[in-house]
């Protein structure tokens, strides 16, 4: 997570734009958003006014030291959130910079004939023609060709990806940069909703809604707010029957000292922080209640291809059967694959030729290929009256009827089973209808994973992989991985059922996939992370993004989650913990004048109740400056039990909170008295 904050908070390009911001947010109609501090701002509005009219005994250099720090305490607080935002414009200017360069060549539907047209202009469904060097203008879906994507602008990271039709590594997003190649497009996003346009939103905080934590705890301080200004109205009643009047600026000070002005001000710069961490961690949240509910979770499922394996299978080994010897099985199985241009096709060639010395290079002049379908499940090569194929072993077995019954056949599939038992997939190969063997093709388990995973369960995470193997293969795969349970030739279906099982039982649920078929069960699940590499119904189902694809950044994300839920609370437990201190701080000293018995309680022994009620103010003012940095960098999260987890907080910022104010008023109360300023 450390990542997430190597920019200095309190940097000039930082500080400048949020004091500007900070003045521009006093606007009622924004500042209204925050009610506590809505009030604040009301409260010096109105000392501000009876700072000119008032006649209420109290000096006019007094009242103007109450009216500077409750402004002050305004502006505290919308600094705190313009800095919080400020952190993300940089950001923003540099997309919006990239998105401004975009043009696309959209296709005219006659062959590969094309024009130029802002890809502000691209509507949904339009194909357009990325080729080497070009930007890609808008989201969509490779339709045609394979190409070299340059991400660097979207993830931060230089290394290319490949990108090509038909797969789920078919997603493009706008701004980034084809370096090899040819590609055609399908535009998938309507004009100003592209993947770059929620970024930018996302990093400005333009559309960052309050999660249902952010809008609970700010209805519990307007709560307050409303209780202490009924308390507050009722002093004046209580005064006059002690024989006394307490001045009205005195009265509205007191108020601010008492509502929660700590929490309320830095609130909102919490959650931005929180969400500006996780985009600086190259992840996208599409709304705060996503990263809050990661901090949550109690069930992560996994897509085992492109999430917890590489996506590509490769081959590992030939294994002959029936007599036959493992170089003519590697010979005939590189014929059958030469034309094949997918990962697996590829792999079978260069383990032929690493392995065996199989030199062959093209296939002989009228060779016949038998390409690969999804009904037969068989590709091959036909070369004069010789017939080669390759393919699932039941296919291979169904196509050749008589092989079927030979020791051949009952040999395969020992050794089909046993490449099942050990997380591969087979596929047989037959030559003239005779089975010759198997080969071995691994699923290879992303590095590092099995650790990662064990992480998760360290913070009382379950993991389960999803996938469509049989369940001998899986178990295989999940063993190796570490996940603590799979669910075998799953369909959407099943990832659905299983999601809502564990959600009825009352588990908060993560996703991790990049699929077609996986975007029901992201949009279901309580957090749906998209891989950016997987096709557009994957990331538009997901309520996050994360843009280097790697599903065990899950681990941080689950973190930041945590982090955010955290530092909330731990600065809500100091805030109140710092209001109960005030009250017992300044109160007894205020009136001790119309209560003499309340100088038991003035343990302080404030030097009057000017300096009590001006020196609470100051310090109500400055302790939200000194939590900012707090706010915005997060509270260091350790995995640990909610017992410990409670006891730590109560013991840091709840100690910490009550014990700050009789030091810090106490302090101020030196130099207030010191410097006659009271």
């Amino acid at each position: 997570m450390a990542r997430a904050d190597t920019k200095s908070l309190f940097t000039a390009e930082l500080i400048a734009p949020a004091i500007g911001d900070a003045f521009k947010k006093l606007n009622p109609a924004e500042l209204v958003r925050n009610p506590v501090m809505f009030t604040t701002a009301v409260v010096a509005t109105l000392l501000t006014i009876l700072l000119v009219v008032g006649h209420d005994g109290l000096t006019v250099a007094f009242k103007l030291q109450l009216v500077i720090w409750l402004w002050l305490t305004v502006l505290f607080g919308t600094f705190a959130e313009a800095l919080a935002e400020g952190r993300g414009k940089a950001q923003a200017a540099s997309l919006r910079d990239t998105k401004a360069e975009l043009r696309a060549k959209r296709l005219l539907g006659v062959g590969d004939t094309w024009e130029w047209v802002p890809a502000s202009q691209l509507e949904r469904g339009e194909v357009v023609l990325v080729e080497t060097g070009d930007l890609i203008p808008s989201d969509g879906e490779v339709i045609e060709g394979v190409a070299s994507v340059n991400e660097a602008a979207i993830t931060g990271e230089s290394a290319p990806v490949i990108r090509e039709g038909g797969g789920d590594r078919s997603a493009v997003t706008a701004g980034t940069r084809v370096i090899s190649d040819r590609i055609k497009v399908r535009v998938t996003q309507e004009p100003g909703q592209g993947f770059l346009d929620r970024m930018i939103a996302l990093v400005e905080g333009a559309e960052r809604q309050k999660t249902p934590n952010e809008i609970a705890l700010t209805i519990l301080l307007v709560g307050l707010t409303i209780i202490f200004l009924i308390a507050v109205g009722t002093i004046p009643g209580f005064a006059s029957y002690a024989g006394g009047s307490i001045p009205v600026a005195i009265l509205a000070a007191l108020l601010i000292t008492l509502i929660p002005t700590t929490i309320a001000a830095l609130l909102s710069a919490i959650g931005i922080a929180g969400m500006d961490r996780l985009v600086r961690f190259n992840v996208l949240a599409k709304s705060g209640r996503a990263v809050e509910a990661a901090g949550d979770i109690d069930v992560l499922l996994l897509d085992k291809t492109g999430t917890i394996t590489i996506g590509d299978r490769q081959a590992s080994e030939f294994r002959a059967v029936g007599g036959a010897s493992a170089e003519e099985l590697a010979e005939a199985a590189l014929l059958a694959s030469l034309a094949d241009e997918t990962p697996e096709g590829r792999s079978i060639v260069t383990l032929a030729r690493d392995t065996f010395g199989v030199r062959t290079t093209a296939l002989p002049e009228g060779a016949e290929i038998i390409p690969f379908t999804a009904q037969t499940r068989i590709s091959g090569v036909k070369i004069g009256t010789n017939l080669i194929q390759k393919g699932a072993v039941d296919s291979v077995l169904k196509a050749n009827p008589g092989a079927g019954e030979t020791a051949s056949a009952t040999e395969l599939r020992r050794i089909t089973d046993e490449i099942a038992r050990a997380g591969g997939t087979p596929l047989a190969v037959a030559v003239d209808g005779r089975l010759i063997g198997a080969i071995f093709l691994k699923d290879v388990v992303k590095a590092g994973i099995r650790e990662r995973f064990g992480e998760l369960r360290a913070m009382g995470i379950r993991t389960v992989m999803i996938t469509g193997d049989n369940p001998l293969t899986a178990a295989a795969i999940a063993a190796e991985a570490g996940v603590d349970d799979f669910l075998a030739q799953a369909t959407p279906e099943d990832k659905l059922a299983l999601i809502r099982k564990e959600q009825e039982g009352g588990r908060l649920v993560a996703m991790c996939g990049d699929g077609t078929n996986d975007a029901p069960a992201l949009a279901q699940a309580d957090v749906g992370v998209a891989m950016n590499t997987g096709t557009q119904a994957a990331r538009e189902a997901g309520n996050m993004v994360d843009l280097d694809s790697d599903p065990t950044k899950l681990i941080e994300v689950v973190g930041l989650g945590k982090q955010l839920l955290m530092t909330r609370g731990a600065l809500t437990t100091f805030s109140v913990a710092n209001d109960v201190a005030k009250y017992f701080a300044i109160i007894p000293a205020m009136f001790i004048v119309l209560y003499p018995g309340l100088a038991v309680l003035n343990v302080m022994h404030l030097a009057t109740p000017q300096s009590a009620i001006l020196s609470a103010i100051i310090f109500n003012a400055l302790i939200i400056p000194l939590l900012v940095p707090l706010a915005l960098k997060g509270v260091r999260y350790t995995p640990m039990g909610a017992g410990p987890l409670l006891a730590r907080n109560l013991a840091v910022y709840g100690l910490g909170g009550l014990v700050a104010p009789f030091i810090g008023i106490k302090l101020i109360d030196l130099v207030v008295g010191g410097l006659g300023l009271a």
